[in-house]
Order: structure tokens, then C-alpha cells, then sequence
């Protein structure tokens, strides 16, 4: 699993305004040790493809949240499927994104699964 540092960015401001930072903070970095997850770093690949998308975006008339652009761009360098519920991500030309609620009966893995399978139709 990748995480965009970005997320975690996000994850931590939304912790500070919360009653349990310390121990959400230490809950993510314990979650950022398990080696099945990686945290993706921003480089200048990233801030490239988010000049793209940002661009083409606005060209569109259709912006998004300036920091969903750069996980979009992170999950497209790394070349990774982007599960998430929020919808505007599909606004996002070449990105693979998976729609995904909470309240969706499949799990995150078989949502994942049936993308693939339709993509491949």
C-alpha cells in the first residue's frame, strides 16, 4: 500500500484539531512501519505531472482541490491505483482511480479486482 505524503499531511492536520493527536500521530506512524505500506515522497516527476494535471484541469473548467492534484500525480508516477471516494478524481485524465465508499458492500481489494476487470473488457 502507498500513502502520498501528502495524505499524511492531511491526516496530521486533521489530528491536530482533534481531541487525541498524540495518539492518532502515534497510530499513523505505527501504521507508516508496516512494511506492506509505503510513504511516497513528492519529486520533481510529482510536481511535474501536477503541473499536467492542474493545467489540463483548468483548461477543462473542472479544478479539484489543489491537494487532490498532487496525490493524483503521486499515484500516477508511482504508477498506482488511487482508491478513494472522492469522485472529483475521476475528473483526472490517465489516472486510475477506484471509486470506493465505506458503505460499499466489497471490500477495497475486490472493488480493486472488478476496475482491472472492466478495464481488460
Amino acid at each position: 500500500m502507498l500513502l502520498p505524503a501528502v495524505v499524511a499531511g492531511e491526516l496530521l492536520y486533521g489530528f491536530r484539531y482533534g481531541s487525541r493527536f498524540e495518539e492518532n500521530a502515534a497510530r499513523l506512524e505505527a501504521f507508516l512501519e508496516t512494511p506492506s505500506v509505503n510513504l511516497l515522497a513528492v519529486t520533481f516527476v510529482t510536481a511535474d505531472r501536477f503541473g499536467r494535471i492542474a493545467t489540463a484541469l483548468r483548461e477543462k473548467g473542472t479544478p479539484i482541490p489543489t491537494n487532490d492534484i498532487w496525490i493524483a500525480a503521486q499515484a500516477m508516477e508511482a504508477g498506482a491505483d488511487l482508491v478513494s471516494s472522492d469522485t472529483h478524481f475521476g475528473l483526472v485524465e490517465g489516472l486510475a482511480w477506484v471509486s470506493f465508499s465505506p458503505k460499499d458492500e466489497n471490500s477495497v481489494r475486490e472493488r480493486v479486482r472488478q476496475y482491472h476487470a472492466a478495464r481488460e473488457e
